[in-house]
């Protein structure tokens, strides 16, 4: 498959935006296992009745996570996104049936940020192409704890997809050569804005605005900016130099397969523009 045939591909040369483009959700949950994961990572990846009714119980985003290096254990990740940085713990159990009587929020704090690189093969080809590679340039840069691979994130035309949590920030589109850049500005507590898709406590307008934003005032610090409003299509920040308000409209995006081997489709985007200065 051609780089031009691919959706990753397709979408960067459609010029399809980035911004806005972040899943949505504020509650995690990485559950670590090993081997092939099915279409459907939950339902499809042969896991127990007892364990898979556990995670589809879960309120919130389940996700498969794996290391190429583990051969024994089982680690969950509890992670809970919010403005001030979210909270992640983590815990480890000897095997999978363990986790239908497992306290889900118990484990120890997760020092510094969790990287789950998507590398989700059976979902999407560019995910299965692009994620591994990443994975492995990001590796000698973290602690092994705080690096997995994982299943679907979402946006498979984006891919190499990160997910940083427990910040809920989501990036797309990695080169493998900007690997220790990304890792570097996430460590000092600061978002690669060119790479940028939102956060994932924010809807897609918010996400939006909230790009727009920090491009504007030039803030790349996690913590800089501060949700104060969002009424209609007029979205409120609250920057270190004082309130930003972006009015925020839906915008067609270009016509491009949603994941490798479907037709074109039509995709949504938004437009956000500063108006005014609180």
């Amino acid at each position: 498959m051609s780089e031009s045939t691919t959706c990753s591909g397709s979408s960067l040369a459609a010029g399809e935006l980035l911004a806005g483009t972040a899943t949505e959700g504020t509650s995690w949950l990485a559950v670590e296992v090993r081997g092939a994961w099915g279409r459907d990572a939950v339902v499809d990846s042969g896991l127990l009745e007892i364990v898979r009714g556990r995670l589809e119980e879960f309120p919130g985003k389940v996700l498969l996570v794996r290391r190429p290096d583990r051969r024994r254990g089982v680690t969950l990740i509890r992670a809970t996104v919010d403005e001030r940085g979210g909270t992640a713990v983590r815990q480890e159990l000897g095997s999978l049936e363990e986790l239908s009587g497992a306290e889900l929020d118990a484990g120890d704090p997760v020092p510094g940020p969790i990287v789950l690189v998507c590398a989700h093969g059976r979902r999407d080809a560019c995910c299965a192409r692009l994620g591994p590679p990443l994975f492995d340039a990001l590796a000698p840069l973290l602690a092994p704890e705080r690096l997995w691979q994982s299943s679907h994130l979402g946006g498979h035309r984006f891919a190499p997809n990160v997910l940083v949590l427990p910040h809920g920030i989501q990036l797309g589109r990695i080169p493998l050569a900007r690997a220790a850049e990304v890792v570097e500005l996430l460590e000092d507590g600061r978002i690669p804005l060119d790479l940028y898709r939102g956060r994932t406590l924010f809807g897609p307008p918010v996400q939006a605005a909230e790009i727009a934003v920090r491009a504007v005032a030039g803030c790349d610090r996690i913590a800089d900016l501060r949700l104060v409003s969002h009424e209609g299509d007029l979205v409120v920040f609250e920057t270190p130099d004082g309130e930003l308000a972006a009015r925020v409209e839906p915008r067609p995006g270009p016509e491009v397969p949603v994941s490798c081997g479907a037709d074109p489709e039509p995709t949504a985007g938004w437009v956000a523009r500063i108006e005014s200065t609180a």
